[in-house]
């Protein structure tokens, strides 16, 4: 290969169109509903290669080899962050004490118009808010990527196979010294499919979405999987130039609140791994402490914090950057080192195998199926078939524990 054109199925992450000298590749859906890279016009490839020296996908190895890791429980200490976040806000408070230090931060946030999570670029406290929460869809990048340069200094947040990508980007242009990289855990991604027919039925109550929340922590960290949503027919439409103060406030209420206790489908599908990316189950390296970032966060499931409501995040400190970066913060918040087994109890230990309906799924989907169809006669009779397997691993389980 001399360029990226017979990559398929990819992670999608954008950076070889960040690094492509005559820009001519651009990111868009595949059939399937995932981002993957499209060279616009092959005539003007110089077959420079750079694509390719920057592909997280291509090379089966993570750009990063982190030795020494350090483990943290942490949660701000700003009630209102800590609140307003999907667990301990650790991920909005390095960014915001990274803008202090004349950073810039590229996060994601949820546009409504375009119905789509995409990375963007904050040089504010104020303008970095929209990044707070988890997304669970994959994000549009080259809105965000495409105004990083060799001057500023950044902060750049994504998913590991994003920031792994984003390494190496920024070692071939060795401006290293000038970035922090933050990844999570990561679950997978869903088909956008999955949201964009969400979307659509959700509306039908709401009107056009004019805010949504995942992991709405209304009724407690341990049961925040939910979905906050306003939509123009009854919701408070979000003005992000509105003050800190104002915009972290907590909200009363939703125009639309859905629980995974009452059968929030999206959660199903997503949860369910039936309809996440090619890359996400076969290609995925990333699983525990495989990371190219600086900083890995997520939430901190558990024994350790099973009673603790308000939210706690996992932090790993992988590189001594990142360790540097957690001394220079225990003013704004709280860092509790722990172990590698506390600290990553809970978390995916590996990818999970692609279910055979998946192919049926995306196809339903493409279709413009509702996904209560979807769930009703597919999803469903695959959970039926699965049981039996399912069954017997927990016995397997059972004697292990036993013995």
């Amino acid at each position: 290969m001399k360029n990226i054109s017979s990559l398929h199925s990819c992670y999608g992450c954008g950076v070889c169109a960040t690094i492509c000298p005559p820009k001519i590749i651009d990111i868009e859906l595949n059939p399937e509903g995932f981002y993957e890279p499209r060279i616009k016009d092959t005539s003007r490839c110089t077959e420079c290669g750079l694509c390719l020296s920057v592909c997280s996908f291509v090379d089966k190895e993570v750009a990063l080899k982190a030795n020494d890791i350090e483990y943290y429980a942490a949660w701000s200490k700003d009630n209102a962050v800590r609140r307003k976040c999907s667990s301990g806000g650790i991920g909005f408070e390095i960014g915001k004490y990274l803008i202090s230090q004349g950073y810039k931060a590229c996060g994601v946030r949820y546009d409504c118009d375009a119905n789509r999570a995409e990375h963007y670029m904050a040089d504010t406290v104020e303008a970095y808010i929209p990044s707070i929460g988890s997304k669970y869809i994959q994000s549009y990048t080259l809105s965000g990527f495409k105004e990083l340069n060799r001057k500023d200094k950044f902060l750049v947040t994504g998913t590991p196979c994003q920031i792994d990508s984003m390494r190496r980007y920024i070692r071939k242009l060795r401006i290293e010294d000038h970035f922090v990289l933050m990844d999570f855990f990561c679950h997978g991604v869903p088909s956008m499919w999955v949201w964009k027919q969400y979307v659509k039925e959700v509306e039908k109550l709401t009107g056009k979405l004019t805010y949504v929340s995942w992991r709405n922590k209304q009724t407690g960290w341990h049961d925040s999987w939910s979905m906050g949503i306003e939509g123009e027919d009854g919701g408070e439409k979000i003005n992000w130039h509105d003050s800190y103060a104002m915009l972290m406030r907590g909200k009363k209420s939703y125009h639309y609140f859905s629980r995974l206790s009452t059968g929030d489908l999206f959660y199903q599908f997503f949860l369910g791994n039936a309809c996440l990316g090619k890359a996400c189950y076969k290609n995925c390296k990333y699983k525990m402490s495989s990371s190219s970032a600086d900083i890995r966060i997520g939430d901190l499931w558990g024994k350790a914090y099973k009673e603790n409501e308000d939210g706690v995040s996992a932090v790993l400190a992988l590189t001594e950057k990142g360790k540097a970066l957690i001394k220079e913060m225990q003013e704004y918040c709280v860092f509790e080192k722990r172990t590698a087994e506390v600290v990553m109890e809970g978390q995916m230990r590996k990818s999970p195998p692609m279910p055979y309906i998946r192919k049926r799924i995306i196809e339903q989907l493409r279709e413009g199926k509702s996904l209560f169809h979807i769930s009703k006669t597919t999803v469903r009779l695959y959970k039926i078939a699965c049981l039996p397997k399912r069954v017997i691993n927990k016995i397997i389980r059972i004697i292990k524990w036993e013995r």
